[in-house]
């Protein structure tokens, strides 16, 4: 038997199937800010003026999530803020400010401190916990960020939302008036509905509220089985509602749909006030 009549009749076959199969998957919009080119800028910025953005560190986020979740949550949040809403994306941050002391001589911050008592379920010693490299004096801070309201403003944004790292965001907040009256922006951040229930923004620290959202932007990168077994052993560094009882992708995916609703609608309320 001859191989080669069947061979082509195999590719043809195959040719055939190939051809039945959809030929363009519609790629995601592209709304951060690097990867645009000039004339998808100027499209984009005159559909909606809107810039976002993630205020991150990196910073140690317990055993189970990574070091710069702060960014990853705010980033992957306003991807999905702009492709509905509109607007471009900016790179996130790393540095931020936060609480500073030197002990033993050694330059602490965030949550290397613990100020709580022994007693505490939740107490750990204060140490240098690994991976954080982020801290920036709030002086150096606010240079840095003008120089970004400078450039935001200049670029023909006309709202800026900012949101991440918890200090970050209060200062952010803490200079909003400031900060639009200098520089002709409206200035938008996350926090203020339901966040005391936890549905909100990052409003606990690598607890449930953000593992579930990690678990819900970035599931690849959670680590659960870091984390100690035992539930009577509190995990270094969380402050909040214990994530190995609480979290879960499903309830990040809540809190997302939640917020992103509100945060749509806040947005072109804000647009429409400013045409």
């Amino acid at each position: 038997m001859k191989l080669y009549p069947l061979l082509t009749m195999l590719f043809f076959l195959l040719s055939c199937g190939s051809q039945t199969q959809p030929k363009n998957k519609q790629m995601p919009e592209k709304v951060l800010y690097e990867e645009l080119t000039p004339t998808e800028f100027r499209e984009r910025l005159a559909e909606a003026p809107v810039a976002y953005l993630p205020l991150g560190t990196i910073e140690w986020h317990g055993e189970h999530l990574p070091l710069g979740s702060d960014g990853l949550q705010s980033r992957e949040f306003f991807i999905r803020l702009a492709q509905e809403a509109g607007g471009i994306v900016y790179p996130m941050l790393f540095m931020g400010p936060d609480r500073r002391e030197i002990v033993n001589e050694e330059e602490l911050y965030g949550m290397d401190l613990n100020y709580g008592e022994e007693a505490d379920k939740k107490y750990y010693p204060t140490q240098k916990l690994d991976g954080s490299s982020y801290w920036i004096a709030e002086a150096d801070f606010k240079i840095m960020m003008e120089a970004i309201m400078k450039q935001v403003s200049r670029s023909g944004f006309k709202i800026l939302v900012a949101h991440g790292h918890g200090p970050s965001t209060g200062f952010l907040i803490d200079h909003t008036e400031e900060w639009e009256e200098k520089y002709g922006l409206k200035i938008l951040h996350c926090w203020g509905h339901r966040d005391k229930e936890g549905m909100g923004i990052m409003v606990d620290h690598a607890a449930m509220n953000e593992t579930s959202l990690v678990m819900a932007l970035r599931p690849e990168l959670v680590k659960m089985e870091y984390l100690p077994a035992d539930t009577s052993e509190w995990p270094v560094g969380v402050g909040g509602k214990d994530p190995r009882l609480w979290a879960s992708p499903d309830k990040g995916k809540e809190i997302l749909a939640i917020q992103q609703e509100r945060m749509v609608n806040l947005i072109a309320e804000t647009l429409a006030g400013i045409k």
